[in-house]
C-alpha cells in the first residue's frame, strides 16, 4: 500500500500549509502520486487523541486514503519517544495505515519546541524515538522517519540513518541539505546515494528536484527508486507524471475521479484548474500561494494582477478576462 523496496514510487512531500487534506483531494485525481504524507501533526504536551486525528486527516474516514484512492501516510512530530508511541496508537486506531516521524522540519518555532531537525544533533534520542514507536505499534503498519543530512554538520546523516535503521524504521526519506542550508539551492544528493547503500532499508531521495533533467540527475547521484517531491508539486504540476514515465511505472487508478494537468500556463486554462480544486478547497489563499509557487519556477505574466485579489471568484473572472484580451 505503502512503499515497496523493489518498487519505484513518487510520492507527495509533507509541506506544512500546502498538503492539506483538500490538495491531497485534488492532486490525487491525477493518479501521479503513489502516496501522500500529511502535513506534520505536532505532539508535543499530551498525548494526541483519537478525535483530534480524525479533525486534521479526514481521510482515515476512508481506510486512510483519498476519495481518488491514494494511500496518505500519517506524519507526527515531536521530541518525546513515549508520547509519540501513545499518539501514534491513537492513529492507528482511528485507521491510520502507516506513520512518519519528522526529523526534518528547519523551521525555527519548530525547533525551539525539541521537534524537527534540531533532533539531528542527538543520534542517541533518534534511535530512542524510531524504536519507542516501532515497538509499540504493531509490526504489520509501517513507521519511517524524515530527515535531513544533518542540523548543521551533512556528515551527520552516516550515523543519524544507521541508527533511524537500527531502531526499525521501516524507510527512511532524506531531504539533500542541513537544516541550516534551509531550502537554499542547492541540494546534495550524493550523501543519500551513500546512506543507501550503506542501509539494509529503502532510502526516498528528496530536494530540488524541479525538472526532469533534475530528476535523472538525483537519480545518478543515489542510485534510488523512490523519489518524493514538495514544491515542484505546485511549480511543475506534470513533473510527477514525467517522472514515473522515466521510471516505467504507470498512473495510478483514481477510482474514476480522473484529472489531468497539461503543460500549458494560458490564464484560461489555470482558471479551470482553480474551479476544480475550489470544490475541495475554496480558500482565495491557496490559490494565491500556487500561482506565487507557479511564478517562482515559470513565466507567469499574470501573477502580480491576482495576488491583490479578494476572493477565488475574482481569481477566477480575471483569468479568464486576461486569456480573452490576449
Amino acid at each position: 500500500m505503502f512503499l515497496n523496496s523493489k518498487i519505484p514510487a513518487v510520492i507527495l512531500a509533507p509541506m506544512e500549509g500546502i498538503t492539506d487534506a483538500p490538495f491531497r483531494e485534488f492532486i490525487s485525481r491525477t493518479g501521479y502520486y503513489d502516496y501522500c504524507v500529511s502535513e506534520f501533526i505536532r505532539v508535543s504536551g499530551t498525548v494526541l487523541s483519537p478525535k483530534m486525528f480524525r479533525k486534521h486527516i479526514p481521510e482515515l474516514l476512508h481506510e486512510s486514503k483519498t476519495l481518488a484512492g491514494t494511500p496518505v501516510q500519517i506524519q507526527l512530530l515531536g521530541g518525546d519517544p513515549e508520547r509519540l508511541a501513545e499518539s501514534a496508537l491513537n492513529a492507528i486506531e482511528v485507521g491510520a495505515m502507516a506513520i512518519d516521524l519528522n526529523f526534518g522540519c528547519p523551521a525555527p518555532t519548530v525547533n525551539r519546541h525539541d521537534g524537527g531537525a534540531t533532533l539531528l544533533q542527538y543520534p542517541d534520542r533518534l534511535e530512542k524515538i524510531i524504536r519507542t514507536v516501532r515497538d509499540r505499534v504493531p509490526s504489520h503498519f509501517p513507521v519511517s522517519a524524515k530527515m535531513r543530512l544533518g542540523f548543521a554538520d551533512p556528515e551527520a546523516v552516516y550515523e543519524n540513518a544507521k541508527r533511524l535503521e537500527q531502531g526499525g524504521a521501516s524507510w527512511i526519506t532524506i531531504h539533500g541539505r542541513t537544516k541550516t542550508q534551509g531550502y537554499i539551492p542547492p541540494a546534495y544528493w550524493k550523501p543519500i546515494g551513500k546512506v543507501r547503500a550503506s542501509l539494509s532499508i529503502p532510502v526516498v531521495a528528496n530536494g530540488e528536484i524541479w525538472t526532469i533533467e533534475d530528476f535523472k540527475k538525483c537519480r545518478e547521484e543515489t542510485g534510488s527508486i523512490h523519489f518524493m517531491i514538495g514544491r515542484a508539486a505546485l511549480a511543475q504540476p506534470t513533473l510527477a507524471k514525467k517522472i514515473r514515465e522515466e521510471l516505467g511505472i504507470p498512473l495510478c487508478e483514481t477510482n474514476g475521479q480522473k484529472f489531468e494537468f497539461t503543460e500549458e500556463l494560458n490564464p484560461g486554462v489555470w482558471a479551470e484548474i482553480f474551479k476544480e480544486y475550489a470544490v475541495v478547497q475554496p480558500s482565495e489563499k491557496r490559490i494565491k500561494q500556487w500561482v506565487r509557487y507557479l511564478a517562482q519556477k515559470r513565466n507567469v505574466t499574470w501573477w502580480e494582477s491576482v495576488k491583490s485579489l479578494g476572493s477565488t471568484q475574482e481569481i477566477l473572472n480575471y483569468l479568464r478576462q486576461f486569456e480573452e484580451s490576449t
